[in-house]
């Protein structure tokens, strides 16, 4: 057996722990890596995926998507142009990609901005600060998508977001009804973050679920009917935008997560936070709904609040080891 190389072992740690700083759905964090010589390889962890809210495992993709972007951010930061292949093997589909330790370039301004964001980067549930998002950020934002094979949507006509809300409120209550989907809820939720390496902890949710526009998901597993879709757009609801892709493959699940983790470390640049409404993407009926009537025919993957808000905490993360092994 060949002997380790610390330099790549100390790289391949680098790069990982910056990966698993990613978002991914109710925190479960479904992701494994293996590493060698020339480069990492990203696994997809089936033990984490949802069977119940994401039973073609699209949610856990997009996931580990926004995971390999991260990645190739932090080998960006090491001053390496990353070689990247999605689905490199037809005959392993759990290997989702290859990240190959490109040639040698030092990283620009704007890709440090990008490193630094990953470690501030947090999800937000609750409402944001009544200040309008600048036309400058939204368009930025749109071409960080684009970049990626994705398109950005704002939801801003009065008729398209009541649309909007009320299919999110038919998807939380569909949730919220069914006893199973409660307990998977359930069993990644938790009191606080101690003790605890991934799921959404209580301390990380701002109040009841429901002061918004679009009603959030019940982690704290609160009884009672939901409230009507407000006539009035509530001021803290911020910017709510779609991510699309032109298709649903897995490799556009792939793009879609790494479009998202690209739109949100330049949203953290300009200090601009996201909240996730994913509900009705979970629902098949309800999510070709939203592609007919809102997303122009393009798949939804993603359904984003984004706003400023005075405070923030990060959840948990799993360290390196527990998702790293060599090759």
């Amino acid at each position: 057996m060949e002997a380790a190389n610390p330099q790549v072992d100390h790289a391949a740690r680098h790069v990982v722990r910056a990966a698993v700083a990613a978002p991914s759905v109710h925190n479960t964090q479904p992701w494994l890596f293996t590493h060698g010589d020339d480069g990492l390889d990203l696994y997809a962890d089936d033990r984490r995926r949802l069977p119940l809210c994401d039973p073609d495992g699209r949610e856990q993709l997009i996931s580990c998507g926004a995971a390999l972007f991260n990645a190739r951010v932090a080998m960006r930061h090491l001053g390496h142009r990353p070689v990247v292949r999605l689905l490199p093997d037809p005959r392993d589909p759990a290997r989702l990609a290859r990240a190959g330790w490109g040639a040698y370039a030092p990283p620009g301004a704007g890709e440090n901005l990008m490193y630094r964001a990953l470690w501030q980067r947090h999800t937000y549930r609750g409402p944001f600060r009544p200040t309008p998002l600048p036309r400058r950020l939204i368009a930025e934002l749109r071409a960080h998508a684009r970049a990626e094979g994705a398109e950005l949507y704002t939801v801003q006509a009065p008729h398209a977001r009541r649309h909007l809300a009320e299919l999110v409120r038919t998807a939380e209550a569909v949730q919220r009804d069914d006893p199973a989907q409660r307990a998977e809820l359930a069993h990644w939720t938790h009191p606080g973050r101690d003790g605890f390496a991934d799921g959404v902890p209580l301390t990380s949710c701002y109040g009841p679920a429901d002061r918004t526009g679009l009603v959030g998901r019940d982690f704290r597993h609160v009884a009672g009917a939901l409230p009507a879709v407000p006539p009035v757009w509530p001021a803290g609801t911020g910017l709510v935008v779609l991510l699309t892709t032109p298709h649903d493959t897995r490799e556009d699940w792939l793009r879609a997560g790494q479009a998202l983790q690209r739109v949100l470390l330049h949203a953290t640049v300009r200090w601009t936070v996201a909240a996730f409404h994913t509900q009705p993407l979970e629902v098949p009926w309800l999510r070709e709904q939203l592609r007919t009537k809102l997303a122009r025919g393009e798949f939804p993957q993603m359904i984003l609040r984004l706003g400023h808000v005075p405070r923030g905490h990060a959840t948990p993360r799993r360290p390196p080891d527990a998702v790293l092994t060599a090759e």
